[in-house]
């Protein structure tokens, strides 16, 4: 049944039963790409945790690594020993396999939100899930894991993003991140309100952004780069301690300034596929802008991550960042 479960979402429809049990737990069909897991028996090392992909509907080795996992809770393989909320987000962005539809989805987790629209809409509803799953298990610490791809190379393939939180993220995270094969860490320098931000945000969770790797088709995704990944997701589920590693393992980098697209008339200054994590010198020219003019590098470098230049005007066009030394 829980391999059913993507099927299901795509098509818009529930099936009759929204309910039902495995080995080791029950799972509850809340609605469309959101599924409830909840064990039998809750380990006293738990977490309510969230997983949660395709955000971005072309994002497609996410949805494989969850389904990798689901098809060990289903068969056996896995225990559940933690409540889990899976969520898969852009239901026809992924459908259609694009990055959305009419707006980007991870950028209106905001509980002020007012726009209307297909895209808004479901992000209230994915909101109102999160809130509702940690109420109901609101004894339990709290993390959601936001599993995505980039749409370019990186210098670094596996990084993660800290969102910006009066929260602390607690320090054993960059052990687990270190072990899970991540490879790069970037703290973001205020608020963004990206699906990760809203949990760490209004609910104090320990969250993060992943990028795992580039965007690909189902079925040509580097699955076997992912196992570490996938072993801290079912460590996580099963209510147990996850592998640790020394966090020096990780280079950390902190945003120093975002590019905005203030006007149509905007490009960057480089090449489309450069990739994250490229590093520019002081002088460089980085973007042109019709109404807020040139933007150069300072006095010391900078590295470029998510740059792309064909955003809505009043979005990000990319974040400009430094290493922690």
């Amino acid at each position: 049944m829980l391999g059913q479960w993507l099927d299901w979402s795509l098509d818009g429809q529930l099936p009759a039963a929204s309910q039902g049990v495995f080995a080791s737990g029950t799972y509850h069909l809340h609605a469309p790409g959101i599924l409830e897991l909840i064990p039998n028996q809750v380990s006293s090392a738990a977490h309510a945790c969230i997983y949660s992909a395709a955000v971005h509907g072309n994002e497609t080795a996410p949805v494989e690594l969850v389904g990798e996992w689901l098809s060990g809770i289903e068969a056996g393989s896995v225990t559940l020993g933690a409540p889990v909320l899976v969520i898969l987000g852009n239901l026809p962005a992924l459908k259609a396999q694009q990055r959305f539809l009419t707006t980007n989805l991870n950028r209106l987790f905001n509980r002020d939100l007012d726009a209307e629209g297909e895209e808004p809409d479901r992000a209230r509803e994915l909101m109102t899930a999160v809130d509702n799953f940690y109420a109901r298990h609101s004894a339990l610490p709290k993390l959601h894991y936001d599993l995505h791809t980039a749409i370019r190379d990186s210098r670094y393939p596996r990084f993660v993003v800290e969102p910006f939180a009066e929260s602390p993220t607690n320090t054993q995270q960059w052990g687990w991140l270190a072990a899970a094969d991540m490879q790069a860490v970037l703290h973001q320098h205020q608020h963004s309100w990206t699906f990760s931000h809203y949990s760490k945000h209004y609910h104090a969770a320990q969250a993060f952004t992943f990028e795992l790797g580039r965007v690909a088709p189902f079925g040509q995704n580097d699955m076997a780069s992912l196992k570490p990944m996938r072993a801290l997701l079912t460590a996580l589920s099963e209510g147990r301690s996850p592998a640790d590693r020394p966090a020096a393992q990780l280079l950390f980098f902190q945003v120093q300034h975002e590019l905005i697209r203030h006007s149509e008339n905007f490009q960057l200054c480089f090449s489309e596929d450069t990739a994250n994590f490229s590093r520019f010198e002081p002088g460089t020219l980085l973007a042109q802008d019709g109404e807020a003019g040139d933007f150069r590098v300072g006095d010391t470098p900078l590295y470029v991550v998510f740059p792309n230049a064909n955003v809505e005007v009043g979005a990000r066009a990319a974040l400009l960042v430094a290493p922690i030394t």
